[in-house]
C-alpha cells in the first residue's frame, strides 16, 4: 500500500495501492487509485424498501378504497413508481467508477460511467501536479494540471476524500521523479 492508505484514502471511497507490473517488458503501474461512489443501500436493502414501500402502499390503498376514495389510489402507484424508479437510477449511477494509474511518463485516467462506457485521458506527468480549486462554501474541485492541461477527477469524492488522494498523488508523482536507488556497494 502507499501512503494514500496511511491517510485513510482507501477508508472513504478511494482505494490506492502501489501495484508492480509483471515482466520487464510490462508498463509498470507505480501508483493505483480507483474511485467509486459511496452507495450504502444494497441490491438486497433496495429491495427490502420497495417491498416496505409496496407494503404501506397497500394498506393505504385499501383504507382509501374502503372510504370510496378510489382516485387518491392512482396517485399513490404513480409515487409508488416514482420511487422505485429513483431507487433503480440511484442503483445505476453506483456502477460509475473513476481509476487513476500512474506510470512512467504520463498518468492515465479511465473512467466507465453507468452504461459501462469507457474514456480515457493521458496525461504526461513532467510538470503534472494534483491542484485543489477552492470556492467558498462549496466542495474543492481536484484538478491535475500540466502545461495547461487540466483534467478533473475525483468529482464524486467528498473535501476530505479529495485532500487525501489530492496528498497521494503528490506523493507518488514525488517518488516517481526523486527515485531512490539501492545500490549494494554504497552500503557499510
Amino acid at each position: 500500500m502507499t501512503g494514500a492508505a496511511a491517510t485513510g484514502v482507501e477508508a472513504t471511497g478511494v482505494e490506492a495501492a502501489g501495484v508492480e507490473a509483471a515482466g520487464p517488458d510490462a508498463d509498470r503501474v507505480l501508483f493505483q487509485a480507483t474511485i467509486v461512489p459511496r452507495r450504502s443501500l444494497t441490491r438486497k436493502g433496495a429491495l427490502a424498501v420497495l417491498g416496505l414501500f409496496a407494503c404501506l402502499g397497500l394498506l393505504g390503498a385499501l383504507r382509501f378504497a374502503a372510504m370510496g376514495l378510489w382516485p387518491v389510489i392512482v396517485f399513490m402507484v404513480a409515487e409508488a413508481l416514482l420511487a422505485a424508479g429513483l431507487l433503480v437510477l440511484h442503483a445505476r449511477d453506483g456502477r460509475a467508477a473513476e481509476m487513476l494509474l500512474l506510470e512512467p511518463g504520463r498518468l492515465r485516467v479511465v473512467r466507465r460511467d453507468p452504461r459501462g462506457r469507457g474514456r480515457e485521458v493521458r496525461l504526461p506527468t513532467a510538470w503534472l501536479n494534483p491542484v485543489l480549486e477552492e470556492a467558498p462554501g462549496r466542495v474543492p474541485r481536484l484538478l491535475l494540471a500540466a502545461h495547461g492541461v487540466r483534467e478533473e477527477v475525483g468529482a464524486m469524492l467528498g473535501e476530505t476524500e479529495k485532500r487525501a488522494l489530492a496528498a497521494a498523488i503528490a506523493e507518488a508523482l514525488r517518488r516517481m521523479r526523486e527515485p531512490v536507488f539501492e545500490n549494494p556497494q554504497l552500503r557499510d
